[in-house]
């Protein structure tokens, strides 16, 4: 496994943590994060709004189902439960493609959510 592959398992466990400045430190100056219901997320700053008090996660912890790397891309199949923060239960399966910088650290992360919807 990749040294990008391990920083993509890191991830996980520092959202967990709440470790907001080391899951920070994994993104490119320029990353750009995509997530459902969100307009893209561009650069360190914004990245950082989002994870100190837009996500509306209280705590909970990710386990990673499936990782699958090609040509330096990874893709992550996974389960989410914790707590939202109006006290309510959440639960997710989630799908997560991370694309590396040429510095090896996150340059573009696209988050999907298993839902009904069509």
């Amino acid at each position: 496994m990749s040294q990008f592959a391990e920083n993509v398992r890191r991830y996980y466990t520092l959202v967990d943590a709440d470790d907001v400045p080391g899951l920070i430190a994994l993104f490119a100056p320029d990353a750009v994060y995509r997530r459902p219901g969100y307009e893209p997320m561009v650069g360190r700053d914004s990245i950082e709004a989002f994870f100190s008090g837009e996500r509306v996660i209280a705590d909970g912890r990710h386990e990673i189902i499936e990782l699958v790397e090609d040509d330096g891309a990874v893709a992550v199949r996974g389960t989410f439960e914790g707590t939202l923060k109006d006290g309510s239960a959440a639960t997710a399966e989630f799908a997560d493609f991370f694309t590396p910088s040429p510095d090896g650290l996150f340059h573009r992360r696209t988050s999907y959510f298993h839902a009904p919807l069509i």
